[in-house]
């Protein structure tokens, strides 16, 4: 068997272990992010999440992505995997299997941070199966699997809008659905910080995420025979680097603090915004697109919050604001030998007009409006199976942990807690 064949299957499988190793980096930001009455309820949430995720992608997700196309919308074919024998992109099908199946399940992981606190957990279950059939196959076939969106020439390397924006808009159409936490908005509209309980818990999350994320860029080259992994991982680190610098000094100039939580969303929304044009754009472009992220969503955070949308995770303003940022980014940054190696036209900047950047808007709109109205839709149809998409007052006063799952994640801690005056406020 050929050496390198057995090489880009090693490569692509570590890489595989590298992305589901962002589930641990999703529950301790996660946990972190929401209070100690919560936190045990985040964290197995997102192990059964995944779950459920790999199982539906297993019987249908796999081939409504990449089965035969039927005119470029939806793949109808390959369903219920599991013919050892197949190659794909020059790997064993198996293989390319597992490492697409977890760039599906981080996608809902992204749209589940728009419904802490407040989500009963047979919603997660019922919504689970239905985003994972019918919501991000279906974006991920238009750019990745012989698609429309990817015939007209959309870059999108590692999934910026495939994987992020689509989980983001889910997290709005849920956001909005299930309405602000109690106690978050006063009735004059001034917010309060319902503060996460472990910033420690966030900054490692992040720190695994960051690591995780040279599977989910650098992974997606899909090989190690022409070693461009390692420009896709430089991007990568330099898009993040720059990002979370960049917060952190937007936040110290604003409000005259270092703000923590900012920072590291920075350095997250460095991250997704590089995401889709790792490949595409030189080391410096990677730096200005990383910065810029870090930039926005300082500001997208604080615009959600004007406007009474109670998001958590910061989601929208990290997976959302910033996939937008990190789509359009290659239509004005993707240098021509890049574009011509990986697909698509040279950016703006290097003299290739608005070609490519007018693909990157068609697909962050139709996708956008896509993944937000199907998951609005099918929110609805899981309200009505459940009764309704969030806990009683009660049982969110008292916290998802015991509510939900009858034991508390920090139980010496939190055994015989009343509720606080930081719940009823704004109630």
């Amino acid at each position: 068997m050929d050496p390198m064949y057995l090489m880009n299957n090693v490569w692509i499988m570590f890489a595989f272990i590298l992305v589901i190793l962002m589930q641990g980096g999703f529950i301790l930001l996660e946990a972190g992010s929401t209070r100690m009455k919560n936190a045990g309820h985040v964290a197995g949430k997102t192990v059964f999440t995944l779950g459920i995720a790999s199982i539906v992608f297993w019987a249908v997700g796999y081939g409504f992505i990449y089965g035969s196309s039927a005119g470029g919308f939806l793949g109808v074919s390959d369903f219920f995997f599991g013919d050892f024998t197949t190659e794909v992109d020059g790997l064993a099908g198996s293989v390319d299997f597992i490492f697409q199946l977890a760039f599906a399940a981080i996608a809902l992981t992204i749209a589940f941070g728009g419904f802490a606190e407040r989500a009963k957990i047979s919603v997660y279950l019922i919504f689970a199966v239905l985003f994972s059939a019918f919501v991000y196959p279906f974006v991920a076939h238009w750019i990745w699997g012989a698609g429309w969106i990817g015939e007209l020439g959309k870059q999108d390397f590692a999934g910026s809008t495939v994987v992020h924006l689509t989980g983001a808009m889910a997290a709005l159409a849920a956001t909005i659905l299930l309405r602000p936490r109690l106690g978050k908005f006063n009735k004059d509209g001034s917010a309060n910080d319902l503060a996460g309980h472990n910033q420690v818990y966030t900054a490692l999350g992040v720190l695994i995420l960051w690591v995780g994320w040279f599977g989910f860029n650098a992974g997606s080259t899909l090989g190690v025979d022409d070693a461009f992994f390692g420009y896709v991982a430089l991007n990568t680190q330099l898009g993040a680097a720059a990002g979370a610098i960049a917060a952190l000094l937007i936040a110290w100039a604003v409000l005259g603090k270092s703000d923590v939580p900012t920072m590291l969303n920075g350095a997250l929304a460095g991250l997704v915004a590089i995401t889709a044009s790792c490949a595409f754009v030189a080391p410096w472009a990677a730096v200005i697109i990383g910065l810029i992220g870090g930039l926005i969503v300082f500001f997208s955070m604080k615009f959600f919050e004007k406007n009474k949308i109670d998001d958590p995770i910061f989601a929208l303003s990290v997976h959302g604001v910033a996939g937008v940022w990190g789509t359009l980014s290659t239509g004005f940054f993707a240098t021509p030998a890049l574009a011509e190696m990986n697909g698509g036209q040279a950016g703006l900047f290097y003299g290739g007009g608005f070609e490519q950047l007018g693909v990157q808007t068609i697909s962050v709109v139709a996708c956008g409006l896509f993944a937000f109205i199907a998951s609005y839709v099918l929110l609805k149809v899981t309200g009505a199976l459940t009764g309704g998409l969030r806990v009683s007052e009660e049982e969110e006063l008292m916290g998802l942990d015991m509510s939900e799952h009858g034991s508390y994640g920090y139980p010496e801690s939190l055994s015989g807690t009343s509720v606080t005056s930081e719940d009823r406020r704004g109630a």
